[in-house]
This record gives C-alpha cells, sequence and structure tokens, in this order.
C-alpha cells in the first residue's frame, strides 16, 4: 500500500473515533505520531554515524519501545500510557536532557494534544504508521515527502488553519529569484509549516552545498518563528523531513509581540521569504510594540514593518501581500512611503484571481525588495494564468512551469536589473510618480484597455476604496464647514 493510501486509512480509522473532530484535530493527532515515528528513524541514522550518540527521550517513550511492536500495549493501558506518562513526560523532557533536541521535542509537544479516545483505534493508527513509513529508505522518503505536501494542501480544508499553506510553485519561485546563498541566514518570522523554509534548504543543497562543511552552514542558517501550535508542530517535523537534525531555529512565538527596537543588530538576517497573515488583527496591544506612525491592528502590515527592520542592509526579501496593501492609504501610506525610502522595492509581481483558492479569493502580490538604498523605479509583472485557464481550483492549480516566462526576463540585480524590457506584462513606474499618487501601488497595466471587471473580490475592493475616498472627503467637509462656523461665531 503506498504511504497516501495509507494516511487516508488511517484519517478513516480516526473518524471512528469520538474524541477526533474536524479535519484539523485529525491532522493534530497524525502529525505527533508522525513525528515521533520520524524522529526515531532519524534517531537510528545518527546511531550509526556516531557512536557516542545519546537520545533526548528517555528509553520508555521512544517510538521503538512503546509503538513499533504491533502486538504491544492497546486498549485503556495505550490511552493511559499515553494520556499519563508519555504526554507529561515530553512536556517537561528538559528535566531529563538539557540538549536542543530535547527543547525541540518539549516545544512540539506543549501544545500537542492526544484527541483520540479509543486505545484500540489508537493501536491501528500506529500499526498503519509504523508500517507505511520508514524514513531511513530513501525512496519512501521522498514519496512521504509527497504526502507531506498532501497533508498541507489538506489544511486549506480544516478551517483557520489554511491560512498556513502557500502554494509550492509561489514559494519555489520567490526563492529563486531572492537566491539565499549557503552562508546567509534565512528567516520566515511568520513561518507557518515551513514551507518557504524547506524551499530554501532545497534551493541551498542544490545551487550551494558541496561539502560536509557547507551543509553544516546550511543546517545553522535557517530560522523561524510559529505563532499557532499546529502549524508550529508540521513545520518542526518538516524541518527534520529535511534533513534539518535539530530543528530548534523553529520557534513557537509570536514575532510581532516583541516590541520592535528590542531586534538588534545580532537579530538582522541576509533573507526574508514570507506570506504574513493577511486579512486577520492582531490582539489589542500588540501595535503598541511599533513606533506610533505604524501602529495598526492588521497583521500583514504589522509584519512588513518588522520584515524591513529585521534585514541587514543589503538584505533582499520576498514577501506575499494583498491588493489592499497597494491601494491602502493612512498608516498603509506610511509603511509603503517607509518601504521605498528605506528600501528598493524593485519588482511586484501581479497575481490573478484563485492562486490562493479555495482559502480566499483575494488577489495577491509577490513584493521584491532590498533593504539600504532607496527605490528609484518599480517594475510590475502581471503573471497570467495559462492558456485555457480561466481560474485556479483545486483540480487545477499553479503548476512552477508558469513563472518561467519571469525567470527568463528577470535578469540581474548586480546591474540594476538592467536587461529587463518592457512588454504586455511587465512595465515600470518611477518613484516620483508613484510619490504623486500618494504612495498608490495600485499600478495598473498600462499595456491593456479599460477593462470592466465582474469579479467579485475585485468588486468588494473598489468599492472598498471608493467608501474609503468617500469617509476622507466627509472629513474634510466637517473640518471646512467647523472652521467656517468659528470665523462667523
Amino acid at each position: 500500500m503506498s504511504i497516501s493510501s495509507s494516511i487516508k486509512s488511517i484519517q478513516d480509522i480516526m473518524r471512528k473515533d469520538v474524541g477526533v473532530d474536524g479535519d484539523a484535530q485529525r491532522i493534530g493527532q497524525l502529525v505527533w505520531l508522525l513525528f515521533l515515528k520520524i524522529f526515531d528513524d532519524r534517531e537510528q541514522e545518527w546511531e550509526l554515524l556516531d557512536d557516542n550518540y545519546r537520545s533526548p527521550l528517555p528509553e520508555p517513550y521512544r517510538w521503538r519501545n512503546w509503538a513499533a511492536n504491533p502486538e504491544g500495549i492497546t486498549g485503556e493501558e495505550l490511552k493511559s500510557f499515553i494520556d499519563n506518562e508519555l504526554f507529561p513526560s515530553l512536556q517537561k523532557l528538559d528535566s531529563y536532557s538539557t540538549t536542543p533536541a530535547a527543547f525541540v521535542v518539549r516545544g512540539v509537544f506543549e501544545d500537542a494534544y492526544n484527541y483520540m479516545k479509543s486505545g484500540q483505534l489508537i493501536r491501528q493508527v500506529i500499526n498503519k504508521i509504523q508500517e507505511a513509513v520508514d524514513f531511513n529508505k530513501a525512496q519512501e522518503r521522498h514519496a512521504f515527502g509527497d504526502m507531506y505536501e498532501q497533508l498541507l494542501r489538506d489544511l486549506q480544508n480544516a478551517g483557520n488553519a489554511g491560512e498556513f499553506y502557500t502554494p509550492r510553485p509561489v514559494t519555489e519561485f520567490m526563492v529563486r529569484m531572492v537566491d539565499p546563498k549557503i552562508d546567509e541566514k534565512v528567516m520566515d518570522p511568520a513561518c507557518g509549516t515551513g514551507g518557504f523554509l524547506t524551499c530554501t534548504i532545497e534551493h541551498k543543497r542544490k545551487h550551494y552545498v558541496k561539502t560536509p562543511e557547507d551543509e553544516r552552514t546550511l543546517q545553522a542558517s535557517i530560522h523561524g518563528v510559529e505563532k499557532k501550535p499546529l502549524p508550529h508542530l508540521l513545520a518542526t517535523t518538516n524541518m527534520i523531513l529535511h534533513g534539518i537534525e535539530v530543528p530548534n531555529q523553529i520557534r513557537h512565538d509570536n514575532t510581532l509581540a516583541r516590541p520592535l527596537i528590542s531586534w538588534g543588530p545580532k537579530d538582522r538576517v541576509d533573507c526574508i521569504v514570507a506570506n504574513p497573515p493577511f486579512g486577520g488583527m492582531e490582539e489589542d496591544g500588540i501595535e503598541t510594540n511599533f513606533p506610533a506612525a505604524f501602529r495598526t491592528r492588521e497583521t500583514a502590515d504589522l509584519f512588513l514593518v518588522l520584515i524591513m527592520h529585521l534585514l541587514k542592509d543589503g538584505g533582499r526579501a520576498a514577501v506575499v501581500l494583498p491588493d489592499g496593501f497597494l491601494f491602502g492609504e493612512g498608516i498603509k501610506s506610511r509603511i509603503k512611503e517607509k518601504l521605498l525610502t528605506d528600501c528598493d522595492l524593485h519588482t511586484v509581481v501581479r497575481l490573478p484571481n484563485g492562486v490562493f483558492n479555495p482559502y480566499t479569493g483575494i488577489k495577491t502580490n509577490l513584493l521584491f525588495f532590498t533593504k539600504g538604498r532607496p527605490t528609484r523605479e518599480v517594475w510590475f509583472y502581471e503573471h497570467p494564468y495559462p492558456a485555457g485557464v480561466k481560474n485556479y481550483s483545486k483540480t487545477r492549480p499553479m503548476r512552477v512551469e508558469e513563472f518561467t516566462v519571469e525567470e527568463a526576463w528577470w535578469g540581474h540585480e548586480a546591474d540594476g536589473f538592467a536587461s529587463r524590457q518592457a512588454n504586455e506584462r511587465a512595465w515600470k513606474v518611477s518613484l516620483g510618480e508613484i510619490k504623486a499618487r500618494g504612495w498608490n501601488l495600485d499600478c495598473k497595466n498600462p499595456h491593456v484597455g479599460e477593462q470592466v471587471s465582474h469579479d467579485p473580490a475585485e468588486l468588494l475592493a473598489a468599492f472598498t476604496k471608493k467608501q474609503e475616498g468617500i469617509a476622507q472627503l466627509r472629513e474634510q467637509l466637517k473640518a471646512a464647514l467647523a472652521e467656517a462656523l468659528e470665523r462667523d461665531a
């Protein structure tokens, strides 16, 4: 049976358990079990390579000693062991071992849960995992990677967990264009399940890792922070799956909860690739961690301010942002002014509708910028649908090959992208023009005539923009009327 078929049968078993409610809980339950199995397989490898290797897990809690035997404990005994021994021990693992691996495992289990109520069904799930997954077989490791991608896609149907999956073609394109070198520190401050970081690992290994020392450099260069427990668990598992031996650089935290001024020079990074959550609001008080000019509760806006701050001079970033940021006013305008003044926003790739379906139909953009020099001009590239496609869907998602045209056009930052040419999809706008537009980056393609859109998301965005203009005009009229009344008084 293939790994993907085994995972489907595992989820079918979980559906029989009264304690597991919905896709998000099923995925959470499955992933902590997979984590322990994968960790045990990796430990077998580490034991072969290092005679002095010592597991951070006490012997009774290693997968091989309580789960691997298909005839092992089951029923109430298994349920009691997991709830009363395994979880409490792993959640305070640092009292047993102070190794980095111990802190990783403890971090994973601090917010993990055993949702299943039936010990018999838990045993069936464990036996399926034991039968299906051998991480030390290269072929199965590759197949499991494909299955893991499917698990991440399943998150899109798991309520609010869906925000953590960015389509792989988008992450791969962004990483390739930023091109992080072997010794460059790469960060995702809202890393979700780790998609950008795993793409970075693959990119560095493909292009720059030549020696064991290079691999050690890579291992230390990957950094991420994730606020929510389930995606953090998925990200940590994803790092181990991609050969990061001790992924203690993936922290379970809210990056925005730390005052901006507390991020000092030692915290600066060379590259940031990220898709900050958009459309959401931060809890009260988070905005006070930022300068008064940029205080907002809108998550994506705060993350962009943080990203600019975290980059070293010469550092490069690629960030996914919704259309609303491009045309937004007020605080958004001040953030854009800072972006264009402190950084060179050299490229904006405008994505079509449906890239993030079914999670959201909001149109999104990929912003590429380098810190340390002001923007002179911004190149825009309008990404088209493939021939014969009118919208992306679950059965017809975006493909990696679609970005080959952009890559051929891209050029090199070292020569100021001198080879770029305007065409029916690409155009540039000077800083002066953008400033005259009130820092509005919603620059339409001049090569396409005026079109009437019937897309609900675009119509809603246009309506919102008009309402903002009306509100602004109303305030101006009120101020003028108040001034006139004062003069007449």
